[in-house]
């Protein structure tokens, strides 16, 4: 018993650094590009992670007066969180390319001697959740990577970026709450690491992490429900019936990542489906559903359009948007069954 209380606090103690390291074998281009990646998001996230504290104290709350491709406006912090990330990401010259809910267009990153000999292209939602800073709730960062098909040595085009997810190498996200937490995958489960703001050092806190197979929360925005489609309305209701272990409980944050980390956490399903007023969905392939499919197969969990795998949708375009159904293994299945009913 003491023993593994001992091997549990010593897995604890690692760092994200040194997680990352220990690791790198299982990358399937063991390079050391990707290890780079992952240290380049985190140093990015503890940048953004400050200035997200100090939301209160600076003029950083609030709208930029800009609007996104999306035509969301944009908050100051969208902005300076997108700055931070693309300037990390570039200045250490270990990708081709990025792509960012907030920019129009996907960006070239050329090497100083101007080469394109990298293999990596990064998307990102660089602050998922934005609007909800100015009231003090949890906002996160989602990244995708995927290893570039156009050929090394010359500039990436869209076709690096419209990949279908099965592709991506690896895949995480960055939660900025009650504490700071990384999450990502390389294929290889699913690991948290908790920013110790002291030393501004990540600990894995949250080893081999797992969606249970059944939950009782579903997280959806019961407030569109005239507008959603007949087989999520009679999902919500089977949700809400008093039959077997329901009713469930409804929680629902608006802030995709922490919707997914609660439920990842206590086991449940995040709905954002098609609506009447959002036909295609609202939540964009690239940025946000691809790495949460991602990390909740890679914890046992599943995603789903409502009819099939997310990651097995073939983009085409930059900000595609779908209907997204992930969680516990079993909610989705369910969810998927009502929605069959009006295929």
């Amino acid at each position: 018993m003491c023993s593994n209380h001992n091997k549990i606090m010593e897995e604890r103690n690692r760092t994200l650094g040194e997680f990352i390291i220990e690791k790198q074998a299982e990358f399937q281009y063991s390079s050391g590009e990707l290890s780079r990646i992952i240290n380049s998001i985190r140093l990015a996230a503890k940048v953004v992670n400050y200035k997200v504290n100090k939301a209160g104290l600076v003029d950083i709350t609030g709208a930029a007066g800009e609007q996104n491709i999306q035509g969301e406006d944009q908050q100051k912090l969208d902005v300076y969180a997108n700055n931070v990330f693309i300037k990390t990401l570039t200045n250490r010259e270990i990708v081709c390319g990025i792509a960012s809910e907030e920019n129009d267009d996907f960006i070239t990153v050329a090497g100083q001697d101007n080469s394109h000999s990298n293999k990596y292209v990064v998307l990102m939602d660089p602050l998922d959740g934005s609007s909800n800073i100015d009231v003090n709730v949890s906002v996160g960062t989602i990244f995708s990577v995927f290893r570039r098909v156009t050929p090394v040595g010359t500039p990436v085009t869209l076709e690096d970026f419209l990949q279908p997810g099965t592709a991506q190498v690896a895949a995480g996200y960055v939660i900025y709450g009650t504490s700071t937490m990384l999450v990502y995958t390389t294929g290889h489960g699913v690991n948290g690491f908790t920013l110790n703001p002291a030393i501004g050092t990540f600990y894995l806190s949250h080893p081999n992490m797992k969606f249970r197979e059944d939950g009782n929360i579903y997280s959806i925005n019961e407030g569109n429900y005239v507008h959603f489609p007949q087989g999520v309305k009679d999902y919500i209701k089977y949700c809400q019936s008093e039959e077997g272990d329901r009713p469930y409980t409804s929680r629902y944050i608006g802030s995709l990542v922490s919707d997914i980390h609660r439920n990842m956490i206590k086991g449940g399903i995040y709905i954002y489906p098609t609506s009447s007023k959002a036909p295609k969905g609202k939540l964009r392939l690239l940025y946000e559903c691809n790495p949460m499919a991602f990390i909740a197969e890679q914890a046992g969990g599943k995603a789903s359009d409502g009819f099939g795998r997310i990651m097995e949708i073939q983009p085409t375009e930059l900000h595609q948007r779908v209907p997204f159904f992930c969680g516990s293994r079993n909610m989705v299945g369910k969810a998927e069954e009502f929605m069959a009913r009006y295929s």
